[in-house]
């Protein structure tokens, strides 16, 4: 620990934070109590968002470097710690951080440096919603969350769209973040928009032989989430788009080497379109419907 205390030190040194935030950010699990060393630590946590706003300005342009994308991610790699540490995410809420690092999220170039920079962002959300935490959720569906994330599902790799789904996901499995979103029919309309261009995303990677066992998990439970909320099952019926309910004949590898999935998946068609859902036993499984 006197190795982190120190590389924490060096964080308010200029000359040295860069190797301190290289240093710091091969080590996050490591270091069990770094979220709330990084945030006591006086100077420190300015020291982080120096970084971060340092690159503000070539947000706008293609001129974002792998170097300079690669010290802003060690800086937000050390954020996520504070934002999943319990003894400090509710003061990481409070003292409005993630508002310095929405704009990356809303960058659009395409390029490793900006794609990089994105996931990174989005990884900060991700460490703020792995605790099923209501005060958490209340602070994002406060915040532009829900668009940026619907935003990132539509463009990027299918690691950037799996872990956009990841906070959608969390926060439909939230009580209050499920009512929020299934409240007005303009909320539930975009999240399920949202879902329903992931699965076609789900098709156009399986083509490309990319991997989608987890991004196809998201979905899954984003959509059977959904379902727990009657007026959105009721909507799901005619909603639900038919590459998920062939989504066993389609991604036939995937779901028979993932159970657990597979269950998800006969669960929600069973709460859309009733017990109409039967296993197939043969050189694997697929589901299909009986008629």
């Amino acid at each position: 620990m006197e190795l982190a205390k120190q590389l924490v030190l060096d964080l308010s040194n200029p000359d040295v934070r860069e190797n301190a935030l290289r240093e710091l950010s091969k080590k996050t699990e490591l270091f069990e109590d770094l979220g709330p060393l990084l945030w006591n630590s006086f100077g420190t946590i300015a020291a982080l968002l120096q970084e971060i706003v340092s690159i503000y300005p070539v947000l706008s342009t293609p001129n974002l470097t792998l170097e300079q994308s690669d010290r802003v991610c060690n800086a937000l790699a050390l954020l996520q710690c504070v934002a999943s540490h319990p003894d400090t995410r509710v003061l990481f809420l409070n003292a409005q951080i993630l508002e310095y690092v929405f704009p990356f999220i809303k960058a659009t170039t395409e390029s490793r440096p900006f794609n990089n920079l994105r996931l990174n962002s989005l990884g900060v959300v991700v460490a703020l919603v792995k605790v099923d935490d209501t005060e958490v959720v209340r602070f994002l569906l406060s915040t532009d969350i829900i668009t940026l994330c619907l935003g990132a599902m539509e463009t990027g790799s299918i690691e950037y769209k799996t872990v956009a789904t990841i906070i959608v996901q969390k926060v439909l499995s939230n009580d209050f973040g499920l009512d929020y979103i299934c409240t007005t029919a303009d909320r539930s309309f975009l999240v399920g928009r949202g879902l329903e261009k992931m699965v076609a995303a789900l098709t156009d990677a399986a083509a490309r032989d990319q991997p989608t066992s987890r991004l196809l998990k998201q979905i899954i439970l984003c959509y059977l989430r959904l379902s727990d909320n009657l007026r959105a099952c009721k909507a799901l019926r005619s909603c639900l788009p038919d590459m998920l309910r062939d989504i066993a004949l389609r991604m036939h590898s995937c779901l028979r080497e993932d159970p657990a999935t597979r269950r998800w998946l006969t669960q929600l068609l069973i709460k859309v379109q009733g017990p109409r859902v039967a296993f197939q036993a043969g050189g694997g499984y697929e589901l299909m419907m009986v008629n």
